[in-house]
C-alpha cells in the first residue's frame, strides 16, 4: 500500500509517494539506494506517464526480487523522480537498475549510502503526524467524489478530536475560541475515552479541509491533542 501527499520545501512542492509496508522495517536494511529518473511526471503526455510507471513497477519489482532490497519511496521535484530503497547490502543494485533502465530513453542517477538508522526515511519521506491527517482527509474527499458529491456545497462537517488526559479535553473546550466552530458532542469509546466532536458550516473541497485543518491542528496541539479526521453527508442535490 502507498500513500501520495504534496509537502514545501524551499519553495517548491515536493510529490511524495510512501510505501506504507515500510514502516515496519525501520532499522533494517542499512543500505540506502536511491534511483533519480528525469521525468516529470506534471508534465507529460497521459501515455508518456503511463510508460514511466510500467518502467517504475518493474524496477521497484526487480529490486525487491528475493528480498534483495526493500521500496520505500518516491519523490517528484524540479523535473526529476526520485526512487529510494533500503537494501541489505550494495551488491548488484546498480546492476539490476541498469538492467531496467539502459534499455529506456530515461537519463538516470544512482548512489547508494550506509544509513543504518533509516534517517533519509523519517526526514524526507514518512508523513508528519499533520500531513498523515491530509492523507486522510484526501481519501475521504475521493469518496465523496466517487459518491459524486458537490465537493463546493456548503455542508455541516464534523471534526473529531482525542485527548490522553480529561484535563486536556476540557482546557481545549474551554479555550475554544476558533471562528465558526462549536462543541457537538463529547466522545468516550475504547479507543478514544476523552474525545470531542467539533462542527462548522464548510465546503469539502481539498483546499478548505486544508485550511481547516491547519487552523485546527495548531490549536489542538496547545492541548496535547490528536486530530482524528472529519466526517460529513452527501449534499441533498448530489
Amino acid at each position: 500500500m502507498r500513500d501520495i501527499f504534496t509537502r514545501i520545501e524551499d519553495d517548491c512542492t515536493v510529490y511524495i509517494e510512501v510505501s506504507l509496508n515500510a514502516f515496519g522495517f525501520s532499522g533494517e536494511n542499512p543500505w540506502l539506494f536511491s534511483v533519480f529518473i528525469k521525468f516529470d511526471g506534471m508534465d507529460e503526455s497521459a501515455a508518456g506517464f503511463e510508460e514511466f510507471l510500467e518502467t517504475k513497477e518493474s524496477l521497484i519489482i526487480a529490486l525487491e526480487h528475493e528480498d534483495r532490497a526493500k521500496y520505500v519511496g518516491t519523490r517528484s521535484v524540479d523535473g526529476w523522480s526520485e526512487l529510494y530503497f533500503y537494501a541489505k547490502d550494495s551488491k548488484e543494485l546498480e546492476g539490476v537498475t541498469q538492467g531496467i533502465l539502459k534499455s529506456t530513453n530515461y537519463v538516470y542517477e544512482s548512489s547508494v549510502v550506509r544509513d543504518t538508522r533509516w534517517d533519509f526515511h523519517h526526514k524526507n519521506l514518512r508523513p508528519s503526524e499533520l500531513e498523515q491527517c491530509h492523507i486522510q482527509s484526501e481519501k475521504i474527499i475521493f469518496m465523496l467524489k466517487e459518491e459524486e458529491d458537490d465537493l463546493s456545497q456548503v455542508r455541516s462537517v464534523e471534526h473529531y478530536i482525542s485527548f490522553e488526559l480529561p484535563t486536556q479535553k476540557n482546557r481545549f473546550i474551554n479555550t475554544l475560541d476558533l471562528e465558526g466552530y462549536s462543541l457537538k458532542d463529547e466522545i468516550s469509546t475504547e479507543e478514544f475515552e476523552h474525545g470531542i466532536a467539533l462542527v462548522k458550516e464548510h465546503n469539502v473541497q481539498s483546499q478548505t479541509l486544508k485550511e481547516e485543518i491547519d487552523k485546527l491542528f495548531v490549536e489542538i496541539k496547545k492541548c496535547q491533542g490528536y486530530y482524528e479526521g472529519w466526517s460529513t453527508t452527501l449534499v441533498e442535490d448530489a
